[in-house]
């Protein structure tokens, strides 16, 4: 009876919440219309969500162990649902996976089936047993199965580069959107979004963390399904843009075409091949055209006396120009490489990979991206606050369920984009640039420049960056800046869901796997508990700074952290569960094969040209994931089987009923 009018005021305060916050959408749109100045938006929809969610952070603040870790093992299954969704449906969901689809066409669709997909094999293979087993982490999972310190230090390890890899896009997601809409730099953005994070899980660690969760859900997924619903119906007349997204992968398709044969748009890709050659040639040169062109615009600054205006723009070409030889090789890469992309007409948004590379490079993505997202260890925690073990299978329904509405609505939000783009800036005057150009460039998300000098605007001189798509897409459909800030709502709200998280995953995995669990097993809870809030503070921190140097895109960073679950903690996980013969000795050694060679292909190819059978570097988990898997049988089949206590532990984990080691029930 108490579970059941837990569950009803539970319902009762969030539909209060969601009430609150339509009135508020609705109240600002009217205002706008009133004449309110778009900034006082941006600051309403910035600062009043993360005062909203420290507040249930303040709220929910707690020093008991068992709150601070798992929120008591008492959050219904449909509110976890939502709390996973949110945890789950990071940065790169919300910001970058429209942005992916934008760019990449059908090619994209591996994120969305990767992601999808990794997801159903979390809920069948993993999720339930885990809530079984009944601890804190998925360290104290390995430690339990596998007898001893060193599985769990192993997993520590991966855990830890799992998560702040994960933590670090998400940071650089707030820093985009906290920068743009408040109008500071991308660093300031950085750290004044980190306080939304802290005071999130500061406090409360995962009990705080998952009613914040429940309460950001709501705002991200209405903020996603408002834009395109408006688009959808201004394009379409039916507001179902699951639905009516087709008509404009027509206009797309009938517009490429066009665009294909253009004698502009071919002028404007003969001098992007033209730039690729030369950076080619630079390249080949160093380490001397780096040391010739660093001498050649010094000579030039040198020449221009001071006051004269083109002494500022020789300034900033010294200031960035490349810091090192390593460093012009790896930007000048990078600019032939996209140089090189600009010079080919557009391909069909609709095709399937043609090529034997583009078709392993395809179906590589997704299996890295679904044995990834199974093996995510902030994922795989929130099962672990669930009542019973029912309630967890409930809840991975639920979350599937909340997940498919956004993952759902994607592909449409990139096509009617797309659409947008070439329809209404494409073949348009440079004269008359929207403001929304200037504003996404400053932050680096928009490129834009009359190559060829004809003053107007060719689809192969404007590049739109994927972590721009969502966020600017309500400006360049011409809609409300209502809307703009309700997106930018909705990013934040992605961004620190998963971010705190996370933060909670890796200050756990510090405090109470590493030093409580191996250094100082007497330690107090309440001391466990003050100790993960310090670490909080340092990882947090960590993370910013990490952030401020925008390694990568949002989804690319994604992309390594599922590549990293994908060859350690899955198969160490999967097998533990399903594989009574599975050992320490196999389990240890699959997951530093899969780690160490995942690790070295990620390095290689990203930063020293390295490449194996044309596999990029957001698949690098490709060849860890099958070499784990085989190791660990290989070893584990070549030492002692385990113990009769550890096969029977297995076998009470895969029972239906009851919970090992925790005495929550069914």
């Amino acid at each position: 009876m108490a579970k059941d009018a837990f569950t009803q005021r539970l319902w009762k305060i969030y539909g209060i919440y969601t009430g609150v916050f339509a009135a508020l959408v609705i109240g600002l749109a009217i205002a706008e219309r009133n004449g309110l100045d778009p900034k006082y938006i941006g600051y309403i929809f910035m600062f009043g969500t993360i005062v909203v969610y420290a507040v249930i952070g303040i709220i929910s603040r707690t020093s008991d162990a068992t709150e601070y870790y798992v929120a008591g093992r008492r959050v219904p299954a449909v509110f976890n649902g939502m709390a996973t969704a949110a945890d789950w449906m990071s940065a790169a969901s919300f910001i970058g996976m429209a942005g992916a689809l934008y760019n990449l066409g059908y090619n994209g669709l591996a994120f969305i089936m990767g992601w999808t997909g990794g997801y159903v094999l979390l809920a069948v293979l993993i999720a339930p047993y885990i809530r079984k087993f009944g601890q804190y982490t998925i360290p104290d999972f390995l430690a339990a199965r596998y007898e001893g310190s060193a599985p769990r230090l192993v997993g520590v390890l991966a855990t830890l580069l799992v998560s702040f890899t994960y933590l670090v896009a998400q940071v650089a997601g707030v820093g985009i959107i906290t920068s743009r809409f408040i109008g500071i730099s991308f660093d300031l953005g950085v750290f004044i979004g980190l306080s939304g994070i802290l005071v999130c899980s500061f406090l409360g660690g995962m009990r705080a963390v998952t009613w914040t969760q429940v309460a950001q859900y709501i705002i991200l997924i209405v903020a996603y399904l408002i834009p395109v619903t408006v688009l959808s119906y201004k394009h379409t007349d039916v507001p179902i843009p699951q639905v009516m997204y087709g008509q404009a992968l027509q206009a797309i398709e009938t517009r490429q075409a066009e665009l294909k044969n253009d004698p502009k748009e071919i002028e404007v890709r003969n001098i992007h091949k033209t730039r690729a050659e030369d950076l080619k040639q630079k390249i080949a040169g160093l380490p001397g055209s780096w040391d010739s062109g660093k001498k050649d615009l010094e000579a030039r600054l040198a020449a221009i006396p001071a006051g004269d205006p083109k002494r500022a723009d020789a300034e900033k070409a010294i200031k960035d120009y490349p810091k090192s030889q390593d460093d012009a090789r790896e930007k000048w890469t990078a600019a032939m490489k996209g140089a090189d992309a600009s010079s080919k007409p557009p391909k069909s948004y609709v095709a399937p990979p043609s090529t034997t590379v583009d078709k392993l490079n395809f179906l590589a993505l997704i299996l890295c991206l679904m044995a990834g997202t199974a093996g995510l260890p902030h994922v795989i925690s929130r099962f672990y606050t669930t009542p019973t073990v029912r309630e967890a299978r409930s809840s991975a329904a639920w979350a599937l369920l909340f997940i498919c509405a956004l993952y759902f609505t994607a592909p449409a939000y990139a096509a009617f984009a797309r659409m947008e783009v070439l329809q209404n800036i494409v073949g348009s005057s440079f004269a008359a640039i929207p403001p929304w150009v200037a504003k996404w460039a400053s932050v680096g998300l928009v490129s834009l420049k009359d190559l060829n000098g004809d003053g107007i605007i060719q689809f192969a001189e404007l590049t739109l960056m994927a972590d721009a798509i969502v966020l600017a897409t309500p400006e360049i459909a011409g809609l409300p800046y209502v809307i703009a800030g309700l997106i930018a709502a909705g990013g934040l709200a992605a961004a620190l869901s998963t971010a705190d998280g996370l933060l909670v995953t890796i200050s756990n995995a510090i405090s109470h796997d590493v030093y409580y669990k191996v250094i100082n097993p007497s330690l107090s809870p309440s001391a466990r508990v003050k100790l993960g809030k310090a670490l909080l503070l340092v990882v947090a921190a960590l993370g910013a700074w990490v952030a401020s140097y925008k390694l990568a895109i949002i989804v690319e960073l994604v992309a390594w952290a599922f590549s990293l679950a994908a060859a350690s903690l899955f198969p160490a996980i999967v097998l533990g569960v399903w594989d009574k013969r599975m050992n320490r000795a196999g389990a240890i050694a699959g997951m530093i094969a899969g780690l160490g060679i995942t690790i070295f292909y990620l390095v290689g190819s990203r930063f020293y040209g390295l490449d194996w059978f044309g596999i990029k570097t957001i698949a690098s988990g490709i060849f860890g994931l099958p070499l784990s898997f085989v190791v660990a049988f290989i070893i584990s089949r070549l030492t002692a089987e385990p113990s009769k206590e550890i096969r029977e532990f297995v076998d009470s984990v895969r029972y239906p009923k009851g919970a090992v080691g925790s005495g929550a029930k069914e």
